[in-house]
Parts: C-alpha cells; structure tokens; sequence
C-alpha cells in the first residue's frame, strides 16, 4: 500500500502564531487580529493578499484559536449546493455541540452576485464565521452587502527575511520538513529561491522540494547545486539560432556602424547582409530597436522614420521597398546619439526583479471606492496641475524602498539637452 504524497508546503504548514511567518502587521502582539483571536472576538473576515502569503494557513490558525471547525470551499469548484451543505453543518455544529465553525472560501471573488448573496443571512446570524481570499481588489470583485458584513484583513507580499526563514525551517525540520535528509545548499542557491519566490511561500517551498528531489550524492552528502536550483526555478534555456556566425556577425557589425555614426559602413553592411539573401523585414525590426537604444530621445524622430521604413517597405517589397530600409539606416547613423533611455531602462528592469514586488506607496494609489478610501489610498497625494509649472516638487512617485532612485541621465546632445536641462532646472540644481 503506498502513502499519500503530501507536498512540503502543505507539510509545513504552521501549527500556532508562533511558528507562523509574516504578516506582522496583523499579528504582532497589539495589533488587531491578534487581539481579536487573544480575546476571542469572534467575527467573519476577508483575507486579500498576493499568492503564498498565508490566507489559508492564518484561516486554519483562527479556527484552531477560536475553537471552532474548519470548513474550506473553493469558489472555483463549489457552487450553491456546497454552500447549502455547509450552512447544515454549521447549523448542526451550533445547536447540537454549541460549537462554532469557520468557514473558510478560497479564491471567493470567483463566485457570483448570487453565490455571495448566499453567505449573507448566515453571516448576520451567527449560525457561521466566513473567512474569505481573495488575490483581486474586493472592491471592484465582491458585492457591497457581502463586503459590508466583514473585516477586510490586507495581507503582504513575505519579505525575503520571511522567505529565508520559511525555507531555513523546511531544510532543518526533522518531522515535517527535509531535515531527516540532511542536505546541504549553499548561500548562493538559498538567495536564488529567495529572490525568485518574490514574496510567495508556497512557490519557494515547492522550487525547494524540486531541487531536493534533484540533489546531487557526494562525499559530503545529498547536495542541491547552485545549477539545480537554476534549472527549477527558472526552467532550463533553450538555445535560439536561427543563423549562422556569420549572419550576427554582419548584423552586429552593422549596428555598430550606426552606433559610431560612420553611414558609409553602415550602408556597406546594410548591402551585404541584403546581396548575402537576408530577410529585409529581419534588418527592418533590427533597424527599430537601433533607432530606441542607440539614438532614443536624442532625436526621437529617428524612431518614427525606422518604423516609415518598415511599413514603406511591407507596401512596396523588394527590391524597390529597400531603398526605405537604406533612407533610415542613413538617417540614424548621422543622428544625436543617446542611450540613456535604453541604459536607464535596464537599470529599472534589474531593479523591478531584484526588489520583488514592493507596495505601492499609499499616496499613490487609486481610491475610487469607499473602502479604499477608509484605508487611506490616495491620501496626501499632491495633483500636479495644482502646483507651479505643473511640478510637485520633493513629491516621491517610488516604492519607499527605492526613493530617489535615478535611472535616465539625458546626454548633453540633441533634443536630450533640453530635457537634461529642464529636469535640472525643475529638480532646483541651476
């Protein structure tokens, strides 16, 4: 007979407050679930959060507090009649056992008006405590009477201190963890699942499952490599190579050519990639992305030329359609050079996966609903347009993190001078 699998992540499921990681903003001693669960306040709750943040493991943790069964609907496989039946259960529960139940509903904002409508007299009358998770804005996904009737509980994306401890316990719990496997991974692979978990627990666990499965035996033991890591997390690269050496070597050296302002070279390797039986709509799209990370806002006119060019030559074919293609290689090669947008754009982008996904400051966020607005989105924001040449000066538009971040260094060349100086002049530097 063969057991059950049982995932990690389901294995290590916490047991108390104690051992539960994150969310300390609802569960540090005085805030108000803890006081809510320490004092026995019971009341039906709505969990939102981002996936793997604990809504079903703090659901579980209430009703193990309170005391109460545990009942768990998912909204993508139930519908009314498994409400129904719910309902009878914790009718059962109340009168015959004086017990309370918990009704937890995963995924809730999948149910219609008429499923949600299905809670409400339950909910007033005590005969159930409804805890619901929800990833989307409940805002704009729940009805206003089921919304109403609850406590809305934001849960957090787990910073990468929680995703270490999370998966520090795993490796070392003998009973429900890998421990009694005794593996070893290094600091390296550790801040890997770390940072690609981006605040997702489950999703660490089971990339760390993955590579136990995977490790490798050596003298020193069952070892998960820095590669193996690499390989769950992120999938193994597939090679893409469509040509020949040779091929990227022309493109390449034309580029080149561009970027040093030489047309003459330019146009030469332009022609021999063409005589050598290049696709021309290949040299077009290359053409595009030369005219953004090579000129960019230096002169952004290069950029609607490239795109002239490529649409000019669609309509018109070979061979008369490549003297377009030409007209712009030409016309970028003799432009303002500027690649501050395409060095501020990487920049940003190695920021935006290494950060993981930081909160939208308060002050920035939309409040189009009452409940946004009772939970403080949009205050203190300052409206531009209200303010001297339509700059709030000293106003932060990042992450709190990230404040005062610069990426885009206009170049003292082409229409980017006048931007550089008046992103100065408005930041008070002259």
């Amino acid at each position: 007979m063969t057991t059950a699998f049982t995932p990690l992540a389901e294995r290590m499921r916490p047991q108390t407050l104690a051992t539960y990681v994150g969310q300390a903003h609802l569960l540090a001693k005085g805030k108000p679930l803890r006081r809510a669960l320490e004092e026995g306040y019971l009341h039906s709750m709505l969990f939102w959060g981002p996936p793997g943040t604990g809504k079903t493991t703090l659901a579980r943790l209430i009703a193990h507090y309170w005391q109460a069964e545990f009942l768990t609907l998912s909204a993508v496989l139930s519908g009314v009649k498994e409400i129904r039946a719910a309902v009878e259960v914790a009718q059962d529960n109340r009168e015959q056992l004086g017990k309370a139940t918990v009704l937890f509903v995963d995924e809730v904002h999948r149910f219609n008006k008429a499923q949600q409508d299905a809670f409400l007299p339950h909910i007033e009358s005590g005969v159930l405590i409804f805890i619901g998770a929800t990833t989307e804005n409940p805002s704009f996904e729940l009805n206003n009477a089921l919304l109403s009737r609850v406590r809305t509980y934001v849960l957090r994306s787990l910073s990468t201190d929680d995703i270490r401890a999370i998966l520090q316990q795993a490796l070392h719990d003998q009973k429900q963890g890998l421990g009694a496997r005794d593996l070893s991974l290094s600091t390296t692979a550790l801040e890997q699942l770390v940072l690609m978990a981006d605040g997702d627990a489950r999703r660490a666990l089971g990339w760390l499952e993955m590579a136990a499965d995977l490790a490798e035996e050596t003298e020193q033991g069952l070892v998960i490599s820095d590669a193996t890591v690499q390989e769950v997390a992120s999938g193994s690269l597939r090679r893409f190579d469509k040509g020949g050496d040779l091929f990227y070597e022309q493109i390449s050296a034309l580029h080149k050519a561009v970027r040093g302002t030489d047309p003459d070279a330019a146009l030469y390797w332009f022609c021999r990639m063409l005589d050598g039986g290049c696709d021309p709509l290949y040299i077009a799209r290359r053409i595009v992305r030369m005219a953004s990370e090579d000129i960019g806002n230096a002169d952004p006119r290069g950029l609607q030329l490239a795109l002239n060019a490529w649409d000019a030559y669609e309509r018109l074919g070979s061979p008369e359609g490549e003297l377009m293609l030409a007209q712009a290689v030409v016309y970028l090669a003799c432009a303002p050079k500027s690649n501050a947008t395409y060095s501020a754009f990487k920049q940003a982008m190695q920021d935006a996966k290494q950060s993981g996904s930081l909160e939208v400051p308060m002050h920035l966020r939309n409040a189009p609903t009452k409940l946004m607005k009772s939970m403080d989105y949009g205050k203190g924001y300052r409206y531009a347009h209200d303010e001297a040449n339509a700059y709030a000066s000293g106003e932060n538009y990042f992450p709190e993190a990230l404040q005062g971040q610069r990426y885009y260094q206009p170049v003292e060349r082409g229409l980017e001078l006048k931007i550089r100086q008046k992103l100065a002049s408005l930041r008070g530097k002259i």
